[in-house]
C-alpha cells in the first residue's frame, strides 16, 4: 500500500475515472449555465447574448428577492436550532440515556424516509379539519388558532414548512454528533469526572470543542442542504405558495427553467448564483473554523 501512494502515476491512474466523472456531472453544466445564464434563451430554439442582463435583472426580481431571503432563513435556522438541538439530543443519547440503539433508531427514521413521504404525513398533521395539531389547540381550549389552515396562510405556511425541513435531518446530525462523541477517549471524561466537572460542564468545556471538526462539517451540510431544499417545499405547498410565500430559490429555479413561458437563460443566472452563495458560505464557514493557535503559530515562525 505504501509504494502505491508513493508512486505518482498510481495515484493518477486511480483518480483519474472519479475526476472524469465528477467533471461530466458537475463541472462541465457549472460552465454550461455560465454560458446560458449570458443568453436570452428558451431552451429551444436560437439564443440571443445579452450579457449581465439577467444577472442585472435578478437583482431586481423581487421573486427572487423573496426566495432568497427565505432560503438564507432556512440556512440560518438548519444552524442556529437544528444543529444545536442535534447537539443536545447527541450529548443526552451518548451519556445519560440507555437503549441508545433503540433512540438512534427513531430519530434516524425521518432521514431515510423520502420527501413525499414526509409531506404527506406533515400534510395531515397540518390538516384544518383532521390534523392532529389543530385537534391537539381545540382539545386545549384554543379553537381560534385550531382552525388555523398552516400550509394556507401567507402568515404561516412558511414557519410551517421550516419546522419540517428542521424535523426532518436532526436525526442526521445528531448521529454525526453521537458518532463524534463515541471517538473520544473515555479518560479524559473520567479525569473531569474526577475533578468535579459535571455532566454540563464537561459537555461544554470538553465535548464541544473536542467536536469542532464535526461540527464544521455538520454545519456545511445543514447550509448548503437548506440552499437546495426543493422537494419538501414542492411537496408541502403548491410550488412555493400561497402567494409564493413559502418560494425558495430551487423552486423558482426551476419553474422559470421547464414551466410554460420558461426562460432557461434566466433560470440558468438563478443556478449561478445559488451556486456563488453555497461557496460563499462555505469559504465562510472555513474562515469561522479555522484553526487559530495554528494560525498564530505559524505567523510567530514566518516571523
Amino acid at each position: 500500500m505504501e509504494r502505491v501512494l508513493r508512486d505518482k502515476k498510481a495515484i493518477v491512474i486511480f483518480l483519474l475515472p472519479s475526476f472524469l466523472l465528477f467533471t461530466l456531472i458537475v463541472i462541465v453544466p457549472i460552465f454550461m449555465s455560465m454560458f446560458y445564464s449570458l443568453h436570452d434563451w428558451s431552451g429551444i430554439g436560437e439564443r440571443t447574448f445579452i450579457g449581465l442582463d439577467n444577472y442585472i435583472n435578478l437583482f431586481k426580481d423581487s421573486l427572487f428577492i423573496n426566495a432568497s431571503q427565505n432560503t438564507l432563513v432556512i440556512a440560518l435556522a438548519s444552524v442556529f436550532i437544528q444543529l444545536p438541538l442535534a447537539m443536545l439530543l447527541a450529548l443526552v443519547l451518548a451519556k445519560v440515556v440507555k437503549r441508545k440503539r433503540f433512540f438512534i433508531t427513531v430519530y434516524f427514521i425521518p432521514v431515510i424516509l423520502s420527501a413525499v413521504v414526509i409531506g404527506q404525513l406533515w400534510m395531515r398533521i397540518y390538516n384544518t379539519q383532521y390534523g392532529l395539531l389543530n385537534l391537539f389547540l381545540r382539545g386545549i381550549g384554543m379553537d381560534e388558532l385550531g382552525s388555523t389552515a398552516w400550509l394556507g396562510n401567507v402568515d404561516t405556511v412558511f414557519i410551517a414548512v421550516l419546522i419540517v425541513i428542521l424535523w426532518q435531518y436532526v436525526g442526521y446530525h445528531m448521529l454525526l454528533f453521537y458518532s463524534g462523541i463515541r471517538s473520544i477517549s473515555p479518560d479524559i471524561f473520567e479525569a473531569a469526572k474526577i475533578d468535579g466537572a459535571s455532566f454540563w460542564r464537561t459537555s461544554i468545556s470538553i465535548t464541544i470543542p473536542l467536536l469542532k471538526p464535526i461540527i464544521l462539517v455538520s454545519t456545511t451540510f445543514a447550509v448548503v442542504g437548506s440552499m437546495k431544499v426543493y422537494d419538501i417545499v414542492r411537496v408541502l405547498t403548491t410550488d412555493g405558495g400561497p402567494a409564493k410565500a413559502s418560494d425558495v430559490v430551487s423552486t423558482l429555479l426551476v419553474r422559470t427553467m421547464i414551466f410554460p413561458g420558461s426562460s432557461y437563460g434566466y433560470g440558468s443566472s438563478m443556478a449561478i448564483m445559488l451556486i456563488v452563495m453555497c461557496i460563499s458560505l462555505y469559504f465562510l464557514l472555513a474562515y469561522a473554523f479555522r484553526d487559530r493557535d495554528n494560525t498564530l503559530q505559524r505567523r510567530r515562525n514566518r516571523g
